[in-house]
């Protein structure tokens, strides 16, 4: 049963996720593709989470910071992810609706998580640069604590502020979701009443982690830029700005993605391009992350050298 008699409304108690495409050529090419990308996400994360934790060396805040990223985006992939993989194998994709809540809260707590600690791991390369002798005590293993908890705690409260805003929405019978993921804004398409405060305060909430982690981000890449750019020495430019290009590129990945799905003006809004971009957000760019760091980071490549040759030569 997906609904309920309730006077004159209809509660629904669950949804049909329409998913990305009816084309059964095109799902079971998609299945494939995203069940590969997801292998490597889980896979490429955990590497990443053990390599810190086993590699004495990769004890230091950026890799403190690198190891929650990691764990971060395995969670915010897993949320959705698996169920999408489910909705290419069946005709009609349902979800609960108390399973619906539980998924957009996930969304909606490890995607600002990772805003923060885009954001810490900015402030810990501005700190290495540009204050080098006062690293270890800006970046203590107590500040770095305290971050940490600063970034669970105001994702939490982000999260807390857009479950309400869902428990708060009343469905009239329609329950069609136009994504393949309990996204907010295509539920509200189907709902037939809202709490506007409610509302205003979870967009409050995701608005201001967005524009206070891309300051951070911001002032602190400025003040790199400034210290490279007085550095008298051609290699240190290049040491210290090579310190920094995995963390660039994870972030104009990242902030790139979110912008545009959600500052694009409702005047061009398209679902199904909404849809297309999410997959990367959500499904892309947690399989990236552990590839750009390992890639172009020589400190994770030398570690996993080093482990990868203990264990072939012990």
């Amino acid at each position: 049963m997906d609904s309920l008699g309730d006077g004159n409304h209809t509660a629904v108690t669950e949804f049909i996720l329409v998913g990305l495409t009816h084309d059964p050529v095109l799902r079971v090419f998609l299945f494939i593709i995203i069940l590969c990308i997801y292998l490597v996400t889980i896979c490429g994360n955990l590497c990443t989470i053990l390599l810190i934790r086993v590699s004495t060396q990769l004890h230091h805040p950026m890799y403190f910071f690198l190891s929650h990223l990691a764990f971060a985006d395995m969670i915010f992939s897993s949320s959705v992810t698996p169920n999408m993989l489910v909705n290419f194998l069946v005709d009609k994709n349902r979800i609960s609706y108390h399973g619906c809540g539980i998924q957009l809260d996930t969304v909606f707590f490890f995607g600002p998580v990772e805003c923060f600690l885009l954001a810490a791991m900015a402030y810990d390369r501005f700190v290495a640069i540009c204050n080098p002798l006062l690293y270890s005590t800006k970046m203590s293993t107590q500040v770095c604590v305290q971050l940490l908890i600063v970034a669970y705690t105001c994702s939490c409260f982000n999260a807390s502020s857009y479950t309400a805003s869902f428990f708060a929405l009343v469905f009239c019978g329609r329950n069609t979701v136009n994504h393949f993921f309990c996204d907010f804004a295509p539920l509200r398409e189907v709902a037939c009443s809202e709490d506007s405060v409610l509302i205003l305060l979870s967009t409050f909430t995701s608005g201001s982690v967005l524009v206070f982690t891309v300051i951070v981000i911001a002032v602190s890449y400025i003040y790199i830029l400034i210290t490279i750019l007085k550095m008298r020495s051609t290699e240190g430019r290049h040491k210290a700005f090579s310190t920094c290009t995995s963390h660039l590129t994870a972030v104009a990945l990242f902030y790139g993605t979110v912008m545009f799905i959600y500052m694009m003006p409702k005047s061009s809004y398209s679902t199904d391009q909404n849809k297309v971009i999410s997959v990367f957000y959500m499904v892309v760019i947690p399989m990236l992350n552990p590839l750009i760091y390992s890639l172009r980071n020589n400190e994770i490549k030398g570690a996993l050298k080093r482990q990868v040759g203990r264990k072939m030569f012990p």
